[in-house]
């Protein structure tokens, strides 16, 4: 059964930086497709950032291009199968609940192409 759990979210003060985790389990494919969501209140959620697993293919929303990076966890760290959303130079307009989604897939970019969602971890940005 797969699994997600996202992590790392928080207060932070505009121009701050915060780092989410999503740590997966039970994918029995070596390479998927995880993204990183967001859904500030009143609005729809939407795509900020995808990775291939093991192809390491990368794909940002031009909101976060420059300001965020996602990255995947060594193969030999012991948070394995975690992806990394690393966020910098925090705007207000970055307030939102962030959500790790995943894919059986080499990469995916739109939220109809995911099949597993994480339970969300909120982010705001404020001072």
């Amino acid at each position: 059964q797969v699994q997600l759990v996202e992590s790392g979210g928080g207060l932070v003060q505009p121009g701050g930086s915060l780092i989410l985790s999503c740590a997966t389990s039970g994918f029995t494919e070596d390479n998927y497709a995880v993204g990183w969501f967001r859904q500030a209140p009143g609005k729809e959620r939407y795509g900020v950032a995808a990775i291939s697993t093991r192809d390491g293919m990368l794909a940002y929303a031009d909101s976060v291009q420059g300001r965020f990076t996602i990255a995947r966890a060594n193969a030999k760290d012991s948070a394995a199968n975690t992806v990394y959303l690393h966020m910098s130079a925090l705007k207000p307009e970055d307030t939102a609940v962030y959500y790790c989604a995943a894919v059986a897939k080499l990469i995916a970019t739109r939220e109809s192409e995911y099949e597993y969602w994480g339970q969300g971890t909120p982010v705001t940005v404020s001072d």
